[in-house]
């Protein structure tokens, strides 16, 4: 079970995150699926972890590329630590692409049930990177 538990986490990364399939989330993510990580006050279903990779992290990364470097897994639960890239050609949160490299690490727990994800846990860089873009766009 944990080695099948493994395999959707990977499918979601390189299907749904890398490349954008929205036909590869429909069959991993349960409709009832609850976002524990999402800021407090924002939507926490399935339709908005949706959005944060169609509408947020694909449109301003081209290049996007999710490599994942260690993987545990014991009854339901997967817990990932990988690394995004890609290159900021696009506009994130107002940013006007700077055509940096960009890399943000993060670490998932999810719960699988029925080889669906249903909750999910992280914790991630992207507001670091955040920074750093603002940063680089700032005159002087």
């Amino acid at each position: 079970m944990s080695e099948q538990n493994k395999a959707v986490v990977r499918r979601f990364n390189q299907q749904v995150i890398a490349d954008g399939d929205r036909q590869a989330f429909e069959q991993l993510v349960a409709e009832n699926f609850i976002n524990r990580s999402a800021p407090a006050g924002a939507p926490n279903d399935r339709e908005s972890l949706w959005h944060t990779f169609d509408q947020i992290l694909r449109p301003a990364f081209s290049e996007l590329q999710v490599q994942i470097e260690d993987q545990i897994a014991e009854r339901d639960w997967v817990t990932t630590r990988k690394t995004i890239r890609g290159i900021h050609s696009g506009s994130l949160m107002g940013i006007a692409p700077t055509g940096l490299a960009v890399t943000i690490a993060v670490i998932d727990m999810v719960r699988i049930e029925a080889g669906k994800y249903a909750e999910h846990w992280g914790m991630n860089t992207l507001q670091a990177v955040i920074n750093q873009l603002r940063s680089a766009n700032s005159p002087g």
